[in-house]
């Protein structure tokens, strides 16, 4: 079957205009709260991909749905936020799982909702704050291209996880560590100029690009496959 019908969830992630470019087939859905995937899966969808999702306001997505959805031979994929958070937790059962975030939960080098929840502008549904997971991948980027140290970098991601999610921006982040006098200013200040030259990392929309263009290609190789 090459005409699939395929139900993402996304929000923050990725633009959805980027994301329509990269899958123009798919059905785009703001994030998934809990119901929402049973519902989707109703509708007989080839393929549902659960990218973002509500976490601490509502009741997220839960395991029983995705399972439910697999059991009626609906491809599950997951990557970035939600999606690779449950997609590590359901893998066993058939859930595929795309990107950086999956394998850190996968691996349980994280494990907690905390380091992939955001705030969002409830009009345009754009992240106001910054993941933990993509803060940790910054000062990995930080420390191996020397712009601090290893310990410093430590020092940051420490007060940056201690943080409450909504407060989690490199500019706070930056403001703490000056107040609380953890290193030298400078070194903050170079981070600071570093930041603002754009090297931040931002693995969640890279993961999202990533399930995207998966799923594009799955359809192209189904297509190949029928000709």
């Amino acid at each position: 079957m090459t005409d699939k019908s395929i139900i993402v969830f996304l929000g923050p992630s990725l633009e959805l205009q980027t994301a329509r470019s990269l899958l123009p087939s798919a059905d785009f859905r703001p994030p998934a709260s809990r119901g929402d995937l049973e519902k989707a899966a109703a509708e007989g969808p080839d393929i549902i991909c659960l990218i973002d999702g509500v976490f601490f306001e509502q009741c997220s997505v839960g395991h029983r749905e995705i399972l439910s959805a697999l059991k009626k031979g609906i491809f599950v994929v997951g990557a970035s936020s939600m999606g690779a958070l449950r997609a590590s937790e359901t893998e066993l059962f058939g859930t595929a799982g795309i990107g950086k975030v999956f394998e850190l939960y996968k691996n349980r080098i994280i494990e907690s909702d905390d380091e992939v929840a955001v705030i969002c502008d409830p009009i345009s549904n754009a992240a106001v704050s910054e993941a933990l997971v993509n803060i940790r991948a910054t000062l990995e980027k930080a420390a191996f291209t020397s712009v601090l140290n290893s310990e410093e970098c430590a020092c940051l991601f420490n007060i940056a996880s201690e943080m409450y999610y909504p407060d989690r921006t490199y500019e706070f982040l930056i403001e703490t560590a000056k107040e609380k006098k953890v290193f030298n200013t400078q070194k903050l200040d170079i981070f600071e100029q570093w930041i603002a030259e754009g090297n931040a990392a931002d693995i969640k929309k890279e993961d999202a690009v990533a399930v995207l263009n998966f799923i594009q290609s799955r359809i192209n190789d189904d297509a190949a496959i029928t000709k």
